[in-house]
C-alpha cells in the first residue's frame, strides 16, 4: 500500500499509455456556473454527467478552480461528477452584502463548502483539495461526517488550532512562512493590494521548484487574484491564523471544535508532492496519521509535483480520488 504512485495506481481507471494522450485531448474548464448561497454567489466548473456522484474540488492560495482542469475531465470519464469551485475571494465568487467582513478563517471556508452542497441539493458528497482547499476539505469532513463520502487532501491533516497559540516554528518553518509575516503586517497588506500577482507567481515558483509552469498558464489563473474581496480574505485568513485578527463570531464554537483536532471518519487518501518545497514525511502511514484519518486508506508521494499537486500532476490526483470514491461505496 505505501508507494511511489505511479500512473498506473487508479487501478483500471485509465490504461498508462492512454493517459496523456487523454490529457491531450481533453477539454478546457467549462463555463462558469454560480450558485448562491445564504453568504456568497460561489462560482463553479462542473464536469460530467450531473447524474454521478459529486466530488467537490477546492484550490489552495494562491490558485484558482483552474488548478482542476486537467482533474475534472479524467473524474467526469471514470463516471463521476466534478465540481471545481472557486473560494471566497477569488475568481466570480462574490459576497452577497457588500457590508459583510471579508473573513476567511477555516471554520468559515469549511461552512462554504457545506453550504455549497446545500445550494446544490447534495446530500452526500466527496470532497478534495490543497492548501486553503484541502483545509476546507477537512473542516467540512471533521465537522459534517454524515456529508463526507471520501476525502483526498494534500499536505494531511490540515486543521488549524485557532484558540490556544501553540509553540514558536523552527528557524527554518519561519523563514519557509515568510509570506505570513509580510501578511501580517501593513505593507504585506499594501504590497498584496499593489503586486498581488508579482507576490502570487513568486510562491509558485518557490513552493514547487520544478513546475516549468507557463505564462498562459499562470494568467488564466492570476484573473482570480483581481477580485475586489481577494486582498481582505488573504490578509483576514493569515492574520486569524496567527491570532492577530478576530473570527466572526458564529464560528466560535466550530473553531474550538476543531481546536480539539477531530478526526476524519470518511475513507481518505493524503497526497504529498515530491518537490514541495514545504518538505513532506515517506509514504508510511504511522500512528498519529490514524489519530486523525481512522479510515486512511494510503499516503502517496507524488513525483514530479511540488506544492500545487492537482495543477502540475492531474493524472495521479484524479487517480486517488477514483480509487478512494471505489473504495467508499
Amino acid at each position: 500500500m505505501h508507494r511511489r504512485i505511479l500512473l498506473q495506481s487508479a487501478a483500471g481507471f485509465l490504461a498508462a499509455g492512454s493517459l496523456e494522450r487523454f490529457r491531450a485531448q481533453a477539454p478546457q474548464a467549462p463555463a462558469v456556473k454560480t450558485v448562491r448561497t445564504n453568504v456568497l454567489e460561489i462560482g463553479y466548473h462542473e464536469f460530467g454527467d450531473a447524474a454521478g456522484f459529486s466530488v467537490i474540488l477546492l484550490h489552495g492560495f494562491p490558485d484558482d478552480a483552474h488548478a482542476y482542469d486537467g482533474v475534472g475531465p479524467l473524474v467526469a470519464k471514470a463516471g463521476y461528477r466534478a465540481l471545481a469551485v472557486y473560494l471566497r475571494g477569488y475568481g466570480p465568487t462574490r459576497f452577497l452584502d457588500p457590508a459583510a467582513a471579508r473573513t476567511a478563517e477555516q471554520a468559515a471556508i469549511g461552512q462554504d463548502v457545506i453550504d455549497f452542497a446545500d445550494a446544490l441539493q447534495l446530500q452526500r458528497f466527496a470532497v478534495a483539495g490543497f492548501d486553503w482547499g484541502g483545509r476546507a476539505a477537512c473542516v467540512a469532513a471533521a465537522l459534517h461526517p454524515d456529508r463526507v463520502r471520501a476525502a483526498v487532501v494534500v499536505g494531511g491533516y490540515l486543521v488549524q488550532n485557532t484558540v490556544t497559540p501553540g509553540r514558536p516554528p523552527a528557524p527554518e518553518a519561519v523563514r519557509r512562512l515568510w509570506y505570513q509575516w509580510y501578511f501580517n503586517t501593513e505593507a504585506g497588506r499594501q504590497g498584496l493590494e499593489q503586486n498581488r500577482r508579482g507576490l502570487c507567481a513568486q510562491m509558485w515558483r518557490e513552493w514547487s521548484p520544478t513546475w516549468r509552469f507557463s505564462e498562459e498558464t499562470f494568467d488564466l489563473t492570476a484573473a482570480s487574484f483581481d477580485n475586489p474581496d481577494f486582498v481582505g480574505c488573504v490578509i483576514h485568513s493569515y492574520r486569524h491564523r496567527n491570532f492577530n485578527a478576530l473570527g466572526e463570531q458564529r464560528f466560535v464554537e466550530a473553531e474550538q471544535k476543531l481546536a480539539a483536532r477531530p478526526p476524519i471518519a470518511a475513507p481518505a487518501i493524503v497526497l504529498y508532492g515530491a518537490d514541495d518545497s514545504f518538505g513532506h514525511p515517506d509514504a508510511a502511514v504511522t500512528g498519529a496519521d490514524r489519530a486523525v484519518f481512522p479510515r486512511l486508506l494510503e499516503k502517496r508521494i507524488v513525483e514530479g509535483a511540488g506544492h500545487f499537486v492537482p495543477h502540475e500532476k492531474p493524472e495521479p490526483f484524479a487517480a486517488a480520488l477514483v480509487d478512494v470514491l471505489r473504495a467508499s461505496t
